[in-house]
């Protein structure tokens, strides 16, 4: 049976829950709400023995906190096995636990390197500054299970050349490490078979031109290119009515006028909750 009509961030959040298996440790950023809801989408549909690990608090748990904005670390602290300090998460625990984590890049280069760190080369006056590192630099030079999504596929973010390196991707000389396994936009989704980016299929009513033409760089092709699967009923269900009712997901695609707007109307929905 057809799936109901689905949004582009309800098809992310089920492609990001379907690369999760029983046993994955989860490790979330903290303005990660695409990631956030994929992650329960899967607890809740996929594979339910798994342990989450968010930088929001710093906490292991075994069980989701619900989304949330004005409240979000003390629902996390709330559901928290253990809470340790960043510096100790990023380099004590999660280099043994090998967490699986999806990472946004600002920039991504062919072969899976990313940028979090400015537009421009000049780092004194760049074009715009990016939200920074946090641990990038130090977890992806060990992690086996580095996955990558990008809310708006454009040639801004998908580039020939970094304007600086944060994040390691496929290296021929690296020893630890793997480089992206995964990446999801808005197109499509992508593997890193023989090190460099490749489309492994297509959103409903996208164009492989079309995923070429917002791309920088050349991009290998899965052949057949096959079409993403849309969310089912139950996956459209559990995030409209369980996991997100408010929408926190959707603030991923927003900027500007409308970002503030939902942010306001998000906060006093919590407030009436």
């Amino acid at each position: 049976m057809a799936s109901e009509q689905w949004s582009i961030d309800e098809l992310i959040c089920t492609c990001i829950a379907r690369q999760v298996e029983d046993g994955d440790v989860l490790a979330q950023g903290i303005a990660t709400p695409l990631v956030a809801a994929g992650y329960m989408l899967a607890w809740h549909a996929y594979a339910s023995e798994i342990y989450f690990a968010s930088a929001i608090g710093q906490t292991i748990c075994r069980t989701a906190a619900p989304l949330g904005l004005a409240h979000v670390e003390a629902l996390w602290l709330g559901q928290a096995m253990v809470s340790v300090g960043f510096v100790q998460a990023a380099a004590d625990l999660l280099p043994r636990i090998k967490p699986k984590e999806f990472f946004r890049p600002g920039q991504v280069d062919q072969a899976g390197n990313f940028n979090n760190i400015a537009f421009g080369k000049d780092f004194a006056h760049p074009r715009m500054r990016m939200p920074g590192t946090g641990g990038i630099p130090d977890v992806t030079v060990f992690m086996d299970d580095i996955y990558l999504y990008v809310p708006r596929h454009s040639r801004v973010t998908f580039v020939g050349e970094l304007d600086f390196l944060s994040g390691l991707g496929h290296q021929s000389n690296r020893r630890r490490g793997a480089g992206p396994k995964y990446l999801i936009t808005d197109l499509g989704a992508f593997d890193f078979k023989n090190g460099k980016m490749r489309l492994i299929s297509v959103h409903p009513g996208i164009t492989v031109e079309r995923v070429k033409a917002k791309t920088g760089f050349e991009i290998e092709l899965d052949e057949p290119v096959n079409t993403t699967d849309p969310p089912t009923n139950d996956d459209l269900r559990l995030l409209r009515e369980k996991i997100d009712p408010l929408g926190i997901r959707k603030l991923e695609f927003m900027s500007g006028h409308n970002r503030r707007e939902a942010l306001r109307n998000i906060l006093q929905a919590e407030d009436t909750q």
